[in-house]
């Protein structure tokens, strides 16, 4: 599978989105813990159809206009990977779900709640499948793959009136 990648600018820093030439398949944040090697992204290609739309949509997800994304996505993970990050897009845009919550929503129960963090961690298309919304059990903010302040940037954006709300 041949991939493509372009770097863009946003208000949390450089965002790397990769696509094969049918989906996006990557958004990874300056720094992002599961990052793969500039490398291994193919090409750099701007005008790429799929990077471009992906681009655009993320601007206007920054700039307030826009809840939902509609590039096409392909993620690449484990049966049970795809179901937790097909479920991230269940949350609500300005909403929070406990990784509890979200390991019921996916028929896991409690006793997978480690694993469904697990699997959310490794998300590799960040805010379009939005992982950010998920958070402790005790509304703290735990892991993000691109830092917890860039989580805190995310969902004060989606929900300015957040008790604790900061910027980045």
């Amino acid at each position: 599978m041949t991939t493509r990648h372009v770097v863009v600018g946003s208000p949390v820093g450089e965002l790397t989105l990769v696509a094969t030439d049918e989906a996006l398949t990557g958004v990874y944040m300056t720094a992002h813990r599961r990052m793969p090697a500039l490398a291994t992204l193919g090409a750099p290609e701007p005008t790429h159809p799929c990077l471009v739309q992906a681009a655009e949509e993320l601007e206007e997800y920054f700039a307030g206009q826009r809840r939902h994304f509609d590039v096409a996505v392909h993620l690449v993970g484990s049966e049970f990977q795809r179901r937790v990050w097909a479920a991230l897009t269940d949350i609500p845009y300005g909403e929070t779900w406990t990784y509890g919550e979200l390991s019921e929503h996916v028929g896991a129960g409690p006793r997978a709640v480690r694993a469904v963090g697990g699997a959310n961690g490794r998300n590799p298309v960040s805010i379009v499948v939005p992982c950010h919304r998920v958070i402790g059990a005790d509304g703290t903010l735990t892991g993000f793959g691109g830092g917890i302040e860039r989580k805190r940037y995310l969902l004060d954006l989606e929900n300015p009136g957040r008790v604790g709300a900061t910027l980045f």
